[in-house]
């Protein structure tokens, strides 16, 4: 006797009906689970596991499709895009029962990715109650992919997903960026609204661009590297320790056998004070430190001890630690922030004395072997553990140079790990648009409008959308403000992000520099973030008729004073200063580095005209700071952000 059986019955257990030897009945996918959001316009895929070879009846708002599960029991059937939003009935019927999923709609689907910024939470941002408490809305549809990056793409999740109405039950724990982003849709679109969040705080750019991605911007060798880790992660740890070595000998000139991971190393040892940060250690020099330190210990073994496999557990290493055992490598935390275990190549070990050494970079914030010391162990094959939880010593690295290469299968700073993880598992989802808030932690590394280019390609060709709209956050502002004009990461990233989306005709910006917090990294202030990402949205992905990026300089004319003038395209209305009657933030600058110096603005209606100084000019920049101070708007009211322009000849 057949059974129908709704989806919520199987959501949290899905992977291991995805484990078992045979299904009892057919299960479909999380993306097409109860409350279900279904890309209107769009074609349609449903996608699904069944036992192998057996016959799936999939029917889609009364249209029915018969397929056949694969070998790995995997079904899926295309339909005809449905134009009319609203609820529409799902379910999948084999000869052993039928699953349908209940209270599915068709709307709009956007995937909002990024890092830290888009992960951050509702409840971590401003105002978490008062919007919790009035976040119901059984229109709105979330989902969080967790968190997860493996060498090669996952078909599945790693964890169950389940769609979720909008709710104080679930709002709270759902990116902000993209819940006030649905939210301020919603208002507008008058359809059902699916947001999916798939984010990982720290990561750079790089972990999030699948193969194809990294090909184009010439790093296939990155891939393989990942590819050969899948099946054979000795060789590849191997492989990337030597590239480690050779650069760090070619970074600091140190010869082959004289470098500070061998046994015999002169480097001035002092006894570690205890596990965890070194910033707490209330040691001077390492009360604010970033950069490398070293450090090392005695590992004593019996014959038969030695003789054994083994794995090398080190708790969490912040940021990253690279291993050696007598001088040989074993290789590098993958996973920033969180505990490593490393395999022991065979043939590292001996009877006796063994020295254990580590070089632990640290980039921000605390640094070090953080334990705990019940975590820190050598655990042999045959059994028994050998503890490594205290006797360490260490040494700040009298060289410590820039650039350390990290292994690519790492997760925030890998070759594709988390597309492979929380990407490619969705499939040929229909989207409506992409959110994508990330950029910190590429600041000051060269090629991200490249990088961001080809990322945004193969997010396009996964999702069978070569028009598919993106909306990037441009970074909001952070760190100490500046007395003077210098040179600034976070304001070239910003002035890169806006190149990258004008060179993208299905791209938009949505700017965040004046709702930043110079204190912290991660601003609270997400709910105007969230307007501007949906005013962006409305722009590319809905068609209306305003600007989608805010206002942008796009030329500046050299005037006969020795200044310039300063045009702008994306207004709404006129230009205006708040707070002040000129334009503050502006710079005139020579050729040289250090040449820039502070100009008065002076709004002409879409234009600002920036007085010669008696000095050379030949390039302008505005709010060329990590944390710029800044009074320039449209009507909208949209702010202008950092740019850099060189100065054309005069008219």
């Amino acid at each position: 006797m057949k059974r129908s059986i709704p989806v919520a019955a199987y959501s949290t257990s899905l992977l291991a009906l995805m484990a078992s030897p045979a299904l009892a009945i057919p299960a479909l996918d999380p993306l097409f689970g109860d409350h279900a959001v279904i890309q209107r316009e769009r074609p349609i895929i449903v996608r699904g596991k069944a036992d192998p070879a057996e016959m799936i009846t999939i029917t889609l708002n009364g249209k029915a499709k018969v397929v056949a599960a694969d070998r790995q029991g995997r079904f899926e059937a295309g339909f005809a895009a449905i134009s009319k939003a609203g609820p529409v009935t799902l379910s999948a019927q084999s000869d052993k029962g039928r699953v349908t999923a209940r209270d599915v709609v068709v709307g709009d689907v956007f995937l909002c990715s990024g890092q830290s910024n888009m992960e951050l939470e509702v409840r971590n941002a401003q105002d978490a109650v008062g919007q919790s408490r009035s976040s119901s809305d059984d229109q709105l549809r979330l989902m969080t992919v967790p968190r997860e990056a493996t060498d090669e793409p996952r078909r599945d999740f790693s964890k169950a997903v389940s769609w979720k109405t909008a709710g104080p039950d679930n709002v709270p724990d759902f990116s902000a960026a993209c819940y006030y982003m649905a939210r301020e849709l919603r208002k507008t679109a008058a359809v059902p609204i699916g947001a999916i969040s798939a984010s990982w705080g720290g990561s750079q750019i790089s972990p999030w661009m699948g193969e194809a991605a990294q090909v184009a911007i010439g790093r296939a060798d990155r891939s393989a590297m990942v590819k050969r880790h899948a099946s054979d992660p000795i060789g590849a740890e191997q492989a990337a320790s030597a590239e480690w070595e050779e650069w760090w000998r070619t970074a600091t000139g140190d010869a082959a056998g004289k470098e500070p991971w061998q046994p015999g190393s002169a480097l001035g040892w002092t006894d570690v004070p205890k596990l965890g940060p070194w910033e707490e250690w209330g040691v001077s020099a390492l009360a604010d430190f970033n950069g490398m330190v070293w450090f090392r210990r005695e590992i004593i073994l019996t014959a038969s001890q030695a003789s054994q496999a083994a794995t090398l557990s080190l708790g969490t290493m912040d940021d990253v630690g690279r291993v050696w055992i007598n001088g040989r490598p074993v290789g590098m935390s993958a996973k920033a922030w969180q505990p490593t275990s490393l395999a022991v190549p065979p043939g590292l070990l001996k009877a006796g004395r063994n020295i254990l050494t580590i070089n632990v970079m640290d980039n921000y914030a605390n640094g070090g072997l953080l334990g705990p010391a019940s975590d820190m162990a050598l655990r042999l094959e045959q059994g028994g553990d050998v503890p490594l939880g205290d006797k360490w010593r260490y040494a700040v690295a009298s060289k410590s140079p820039p650039g350390a290469p990290r292994v690519p299968w790492a997760n925030v700073t890998g070759a594709g790990t988390l597309y492979n993880g929380m990407i490619a598992p969705l499939g040929a989802i229909g989207l409506k648009g992409v959110a994508w808030y990330q950029g910190e932690s590429d600041v000051d590394m060269p090629g991200y409008a490249e990088r961001l280019a080809a990322m945004m390609a193969e997010w396009r060709e996964q999702f069978r959308a070569s028009d598919l709209p993106f909306v990037v956050v441009q970074l909001a502002a952070y760190g100490k403000p500046t007395t003077m004009p210098s040179e600034s990461g976070w304001a070239q990233m910003r002035d890169t992000q806006y190149r990258a989306v004008a060179a993208d005709a299905h791209a938009a910006l949505a700017t965040a520099v004046d709702i930043g917090d110079p204190f912290d990294i991660h601003p609270g202030e997400k709910q105007e973030l969230g307007r501007r990402l949906a005013r962006s949205m409305r722009a590319v992905a809905y068609g209306e008729r305003h600007s989608a990026s805010g206002p942008q300089a796009v030329r500046a004319v050299a005037t006969s004073d020795g200044g310039a003038i300063i045009e702008f395209s994306g207004l709404t209305g006129k230009l205006q200063t708040r707070s002040a009657a000129g334009a503050i933030g502006f710079e005139l600058c020579g050729a040289g580095a250090q040449s820039c110096r502070y100009a008065s603005g002076r709004v002409e209606g879409s234009r600002i005209r920036l007085p010669g100084d008696g000095q050379p000019a030949v390039r302008v920049r505005h709010g060329w700071a990590d944390t710029p101070v800044i009074n320039l708007y449209d009507e909208a009211p949209l702010p202008v952000s950092s740019f850099e322009l060189p100065i054309e000849a005069e008219r």
